[in-house]
């Protein structure tokens, strides 16, 4: 991918956002229904876009909302629906939409008491908190966010009585019944005046911050973190947890220094990602370049994304740490310090993380549970104590209690930052170091994540190829040993395909929202076999594509 000339440089002025005129266009501008850009569409992780281009807007927070009631009444949800919301522009609007339709609609709504805003693992572990041991009258949730993604965009997703993010078959209804509402300029959407929806005697306060920052001794060792005197340094990146580290800093005695406590819906205080946009991203070296800078002052340092599901860790020999880095040292570590884990807890990772994660697995003599791209994959095994960690190459995860139970069962950023402080305090060494230790007996991979354009034929293509469809039996001078297109751990499709070598793996997928598709590849033979892979990765693809097409023509 090209790199922006002002990739990891301060946000210049004239690339902020108009704050107003983004809020007025949530107001005032209507979907369009014969562009399917601007329809509602959940995509793997809720609906997404900017009021700027008609993709996120009053009225399909309204279409949503209302379609979410409709999908409670239907399947009897009826406990309290835990509300969070995080900093970006939009999600202040949104949140006063919804709320106007969750109170005319009479469902029990828990609003944040204390700060205004939620992460998205406050809110996954308060619907779980809630629903431990009832089967009956339970609560749900909805978090309006787009994550790590530019200020000018919003997000909105629903999370179900399981607490992490809905399955297709729930987000297919909520979508079409929106898209309905849409076409019907709202008719049937239930809604009252947000001064009112406030006053409502089914809008309630709860204290997320302080229940999950109280919750933390459960899940991580907080104690030996404390003990040890570490020097901590995070950076909320102007996110939901800005008033959450502060609390866990003085609940806990760390010795953690906010680096950056500020709120702007601009975030102007950004260095620039590497296509030259504000991105909160906390595994982008471009974006986290300040954390980075600050590096030596801290015996290990983190970073969180807007709404908190993302994780980025700052090292003082190795910088900011890869994810899959990470990841592979979080499963080494937990599964050999988490002594109430059963033997048969699995290790959850995505068909497109690194595969040291598999070498790591099998070392410890666990077993490896492979799924599509999405967290969603992950909840009923969370849920079910099945899976001990679960981790996804974009610096998501979520792992068990102590006692083995389920802490969230959606992306936690929080507790990712605080284990890395777990594993300096009590191993002597920071997780750089480890990942370092762990190359030397399993190998010293090389990931890597292109993009190339394709068509929107060609992504329905390549969402439905079969291994029968690839002709090619070697990839970079390695035989094909498999070729994926379901996943391992639970069968379901990965939306593409996965060729594996001895050496090597690359897959590739269709992007959901743009006219591309995307190439994950990995070496353990270096870089230049990484990048024979790669472009053999995409002579693969397109010469399947063409062949595809091709046959479909001559039908």
């Amino acid at each position: 991918m090209k790199i922006d000339p002002a990739a990891g440089k301060p946000a210049d002025p004239s690339i902020l956002v108009n704050v107003p005129k983004l809020v007025t266009a949530y107001y005032e501008l209507r979907p369009d229904m014969s562009d399917a850009a601007q329809r509602v569409v959940f995509g793997t992780s809720g609906h997404r876009g900017s009021s700027f281009d008609g993709a996120f807007n009053e009225w399909h927070i309204l279409a949503i909302t209302q379609a979410i009631c409709d999908y409670r009444k239907l399947q009897k949800i009826e406990g309290p629906l835990f509300l969070g919301m995080d900093t970006h522009a939009l999600s202040e609007p949104a949140f006063a939409s919804a709320l106007e339709v969750l109170a005319a609609n009479d469902v029990e709504v828990m609003l944040s008491e204390g700060t205004a805003y939620t992460p998205t693992p406050a809110v996954s572990h308060a619907i779980l908190r809630y629903n431990h041991g009832k089967t009956t009258g339970l609560a749900d949730g909805i978090v309006i966010t787009p994550s790590h993604n530019p200020p000018d965009d919003g997000g909105f997703k629903y999370d179900p009585p399981s607490g992490g993010p809905a399955d297709g078959h729930v987000t297919s209804w909520i979508e079409s019944k929106a898209n309905e509402y849409l076409r019907s300029a709202l008719e049937g959407v239930k809604r009252m005046m947000f001064a009112q929806a406030l006053r409502a005697s089914t809008t309630h306060r709860y204290d997320y911050l302080h229940t999950y920052v109280s919750d933390l001794e459960s899940v991580v060792n907080i104690a030996a973190i404390r003990d040890s005197k570490i020097k901590l340094g995070v950076d909320p990146l102007g996110g939901a947890g800005v008033d959450y580290w502060p609390l866990i800093a003085e609940r806990y005695g760390l010795n953690l220094t906010v680096v950056n406590h500020a709120v702007d819906p601009t975030f102007r205080f950004m260095t620039v990602d590497w296509d030259g946009k504000i991105r909160m991203d906390p595994s982008s070296p471009y974006a986290m370049q300040r954390l980075i800078g600050l590096k030596d002052k801290f015996d290990i340092a983190f970073g969180a994304d807007t709404d908190h599901d993302r994780h980025g860790i700052v090292t003082k020999g190795s910088g900011l740490l890869p994810p899959n880095h990470y990841l592979s040292v979080c499963v080494h570590y937990l599964f050999a310090n988490r002594k109430d884990w059963g033997h048969d807890v699995a290790v959850g990772k995505t068909v497109v993380s690194s595969s040291m994660i598999d070498r790591v697995t099998a070392r410890l003599g666990r077993r490896l549970y492979e799924v599509p791209v999405g967290f969603k994959w992950y909840v009923e095994g969370l849920l079910g104590g099945r899976l001990g960690f679960a981790g996804e190459e974009s610096a998501g995860a979520s792992f068990l209690g102590f006692d083995g139970g389920v802490w969230a069962t959606d992306k936690d950023g929080i507790i990712p930052c605080l284990l890395s402080a777990e594993i300096t305090a009590r191993m002597g060494k920071d997780p750089g170091e480890i990942y370092a230790e762990l190359t030397r007996d399993l190998g010293d991979p090389i990931y890597d994540r292109i993009e190339a354009p394709a068509t929107l034929e060609q992504k329905a293509a390549l969402e439905k190829l079969s291994p029968a469809d690839i002709s090619a039996t070697e990839v970079a001078g390695e035989k094909i040993q498999q070729i994926l297109t379901a996943a391992p751990g639970d069968g379901n499709a990965i939306g593409g395909i996965k060729v594996i070598a001895k050496n090597g793996w690359f897959a590739a997928r269709p992007s959901g929202t743009e006219q591309i598709y995307k190439i994950y590849a990995e070496s353990f033979l270096g870089q230049d076999h990484l990048r024979r892979i790669e472009e053999e990765a995409q002579t693969i693809v397109s010469d399947t594509l063409a062949r595809s097409a091709h046959a479909a023509a001559g039908s």
